[in-house]
């Protein structure tokens, strides 16, 4: 069986909203941008942000295209989400960086710097229709 497709909608847009789960079961939004290639989608974050230890405890997560204030623009999706390590992380960030030049490769990359926290990767599949 092949691995199901990024959705369209959330392959095109430039930020989609994040939806993990808390151990009470209530659902966090977080706007994240993504790479799409292929099956797979990547998104990066800092390693000390709440949202690694909820995708830690419960790595399926609902996604669907949005502002970049985080006001949902189009049909949600769920799929699965992995910690990526070496040689995957870098062709994460190379996807990344790839798509968002300035904002990720420059800006972000800084920040997590300043911030003195690593820069996590994750992979996104699996996608489906919740």
């Amino acid at each position: 069986m092949t691995e199901p497709m990024v959705p369209d909608p959330l392959a095109a847009a430039k930020v989609v909203l994040l939806q993990t789960r808390k151990r009470d079961g209530s659902w966090v939004d977080t706007p994240v941008n993504i790479a799409a290639a292929g099956s797979r989608a990547y998104f990066r974050t800092p390693g000390r942000a709440s949202k690694n230890k909820r995708l830690r405890n419960f790595p399926d997560v609902r996604l669907r295209p949005c502002s970049w204030s985080g006001k949902p623009t189009g049909p949600e999706s769920a799929a699965t989400a992995r910690l990526l390590a070496g040689a995957e992380a870098d062709t994460a960030a190379r996807a990344i960086d790839r798509r968002f030049p300035i904002l990720q490769r420059v800006l972000v990359r800084a920040t997590h710097k300043v911030m003195r926290t690593p820069t996590l990767h994750y992979e996104l599949t699996g996608f489906r229709t919740p």
